[in-house]
């Protein structure tokens, strides 16, 4: 089983990650409680406008690393291929190449210490040139298969640079690093020449910042073709929300009506006191009936999946997975009981009163259906916290220092401590669990950790796969730390 990964995404957003393999059932909760002093709660959020708004999730083809039969020797025997064949293995090497790209840059720009950014950015251009040269080094001769390597190679090229540019960009600026700062720099020009003299792009698209920008938008949805499914979402008790609205309308006019009926054989005759105490029923009835419906649909609708999405092969058609989807927020009696248990251990200072957000997220895959040479879906789902961000109060108290009779200060930010508690239910095996404290201010988040578990609550097992050049990068990192502390 693998396990489910959380990490930060932007400032203000963070992730999970798991891979399904054919004929999975998985069940994955997520609680999130957020302390009542965030002012978060089913009064000031939404829970459909949060999904719609901060919930984005992405679900794709997946294959362990980057040992694909475009970039092994036996591909170049392309007679044993189709172009079909060809262009689906093509678009996961880039597709996959894309997104390792994208979340390398985007932790690589978290960090803060000279040294260590630079070190790792150089790590990061080797791995993209190391990367670039196996993808060309099977650029096909045939003109009908040359197309749809030329797009993705186009691509490819220009993602990496503008990747590299970006993290140049908003570097750390210091002299010290002149060296790796102008190999970045002559990789990136080398990609420029190099899809000039290919001819990939024509000068008025060059030039044309716009045009250019659409170009590679329209090249990248082209190399997502047949990787990325397609996803059909279907909003859950439409038809019983209306029937919940005309129980609460009902009830409503039920008790108006008794009202009417008491009031007429009150008042004899049409009256001015009448049409007022009508007129005053009535306006009562526009307040309550609303409050009344939305308490009725909650209690219909706890527990119950808000949405339901098939994802389909965009070549086949074929539906690959089957998914259900809650959120809601829940009481805490309603917590179940493992998940109260985690949330005890905690030190005193912490347990503060909480609302709690629940996210849930069936998936049944298919055990067929599935593109020859394909049998892992990879599911991420980005949660933003920007919603959150908005109800919290900017740092106004201060520290003083005292130093040989002269008093200093420095600002304090205010933090708040979101806890996450993640289950994971895989067919008919036991429950898994994770912890996590998310430490965040009004403007970032600043660090997510994983916290331990009580004595008896079985943990998440490893995950057996990789994040492609973030791994590599990392056991990298922790070769050269061993390095170090051998000398």
């Amino acid at each position: 089983m693998s396990k489910v990964r959380i990490k930060q995404e932007e400032s203000l957003s963070i992730k999970f990650l798991h891979q399904m393999e054919a004929g999975d059932n998985r069940r994955l909760d997520l609680y999130f409680f957020l302390p009542k002093e965030m002012g978060i709660n089913p009064q000031s959020l939404n829970e459909e406008e949060y999904y719609h708004s901060s919930i984005t999730g992405r679900r794709s083809y997946y294959s362990s690393g980057l040992h694909l039969p475009l970039v092994q020797s036996r591909f170049a025997s392309q007679k044993k291929r189709t172009v079909e064949e060809f262009r689906l293995y093509l678009n996961l090497f880039a597709y996959q190449f894309a997104v390792a790209i994208e979340t390398d840059c985007k932790e690589l720009g978290q960090v803060e210490d000279f040294e260590q950014f630079y070190s790792l950015l150089d790590e990061l251009s080797e791995q993209v040139v190391h990367l670039l040269k196996r993808f060309r080094r099977n650029e096909p001769s045939d003109e009908k298969w040359k197309s749809y390597f030329e797009n993705a190679d186009n691509y490819l090229s220009w993602f990496c640079e503008q990747r590299l540019l970006k993290l140049l960009a908003h570097a750390p600026r210091t002299s010290d690093f002149n060296e790796i700062n102008d190999r970045v720099l002559n990789l990136c020009r080398a990609e420029a020449q190099y899809r000039k003299e290919r001819n990939y792009n024509s000068s008025q698209t060059i030039k044309d910042p716009n045009r250019i920008a659409n170009k590679m938008l329209l090249l990248r949805r082209l190399i997502q073709q047949g990787v990325v499914l397609k996803e059909d979402l279907k909003t859950l008790g439409v038809g019983l929300k209306k029937m919940t609205t005309g129980i609460a309308t009902a009830m409503v006019m039920l008790v108006v009506s008794a009202l009417i009926i008491k009031a007429q054989g009150f008042f004899s005759g049409l009256t001015i006191a009448l049409v007022l105490t009508l007129a005053v029923i009535y306006g009562f009835r526009e307040i309550f009936k609303d409050d009344i419906r939305n308490a009725l649909w909650r209690i219909i609708q706890k527990g119950r999946p808000r949405w339901s999405r098939a994802l389909s092969d965009t070549t086949s058609k074929n539906i690959i997975a089957r998914q259900l989807v809650w959120l809601e927020f829940m009481r805490k009696k309603e917590l179940p009981k493992t998940v109260a248990e985690i949330l005890t251990k905690r030190h005193s200072q912490n347990k503060v009163d909480a609302e709690i957000l629940h996210y849930g997220i069936q998936t049944r895959v298919s055990q067929k259906d599935f593109l020859s040479g394909y049998s892992t879906i990879q599911e991420q789902v980005n949660f933003s916290f920007v919603p959150f961000a908005r109800n919290l109060e900017r740092g106004k108290d201060k520290i003083y220092k005292e130093h040989d009779g002269k008093i200093s200060n420095e600002s304090v930010e205010r933090r708040y401590q979101v806890n996450l508690v993640l289950v994971l239910k895989e067919g008919k095996q036991a429950q898994q669990y994770a912890r996590y404290k998310i430490t965040m201010n009004r403007s970032a988040i600043i660090e997510i950790t994983e916290s331990d578990l009580p004595s008896g609550v079985e943990n998440m097992e490893e995950a057996p796969f990789k994040d492609e050049l973030t791994d590599n990068l990392k056991d990298k990192r922790e070769d050269k730390v061993k390095d170090k502390a051998k000398h």
